[in-house]
């Protein structure tokens, strides 16, 4: 049976932690209310420049149905599948997302990857977030927007799983060192025909470039 740990913020509010070992996932479902959440995701697919991704895969480069976009400080460049990516500047309504997760999770961020989902037949994937340019220190905030969807946890070694719905407007953090210990995946449904936006806050370690 999973145990449940909690986890208080500086407000003295409690989340769960969903994983139970080797990390922490704490999820906060209300962070912005219904209807702040959808006046944010249309403010977000407006003002940002949103790309096809394009990853390396066996050998050769593949774009997907799947929309990005790359946003931080102007240090902050990434790579990801062997593609760099230039980060766009903050918005407004970037600004006031990063500081509500900042304040819940006691972390500072300097960049966001944004994932647009079109509907339940787009997802991502197993992977881990350990690209070589993130903090591995750091936590790393998923915030969502939109269709609710199933979100799994699976273990590295003995390939445990936990999953999740992730609720828009809610924010789940990841700390360390979940990363080193567990996969995650957005998984496809045919049940979901609605746009999901999910942004992750992470901190690039410039120094280290």
């Amino acid at each position: 049976m999973m145990q449940s740990h909690l986890f208080e913020t500086s407000h003295g509010d409690f989340a769960v932690n969903m994983l139970p070992k080797d990390g922490g996932a704490h999820y906060y479902p209300k962070v912005f209310t219904e209807q702040d959440s959808t006046k944010l995701l249309g403010q977000l697919q407006a003002s940002l420049k949103w790309e096809q991704e394009k990853l390396m895969m066996f050998g050769r480069l593949v774009t997907t149905r799947r929309k990005v976009a790359w946003v931080g400080d102007p240090q902050c460049s990434y790579t990801y599948s062997g593609v760099q990516k230039i980060p766009q500047a903050w918005t407004s309504e970037l600004i006031l997302i990063k500081e509500q997760l900042e304040e819940i999770s006691q972390a500072e961020f300097n960049s966001c990857l944004l994932n647009l989902y079109h509907d339940g037949s787009d997802g991502m994937g197993w992977h881990s977030d350990n690209e070589k340019e993130l903090d591995p220190l750091s936590p790393i905030a998923s915030f969502s927007l939109g269709a609710q969807r199933k979100f799994a946890f699976r273990h590295k070694k003995d390939k445990e799983t936990v999953s999740l719905f992730l609720e828009s407007g809610s924010a789940l953090i990841m700390r360390a060192p979940t990363q080193e210990y567990w996969q995650h995946a957005l998984l496809k449904t045919k049940t979901v025909s609605d746009i999901r936006m999910n942004l992750t806050f992470r901190k690039i370690n410039t120094h280290a470039k």
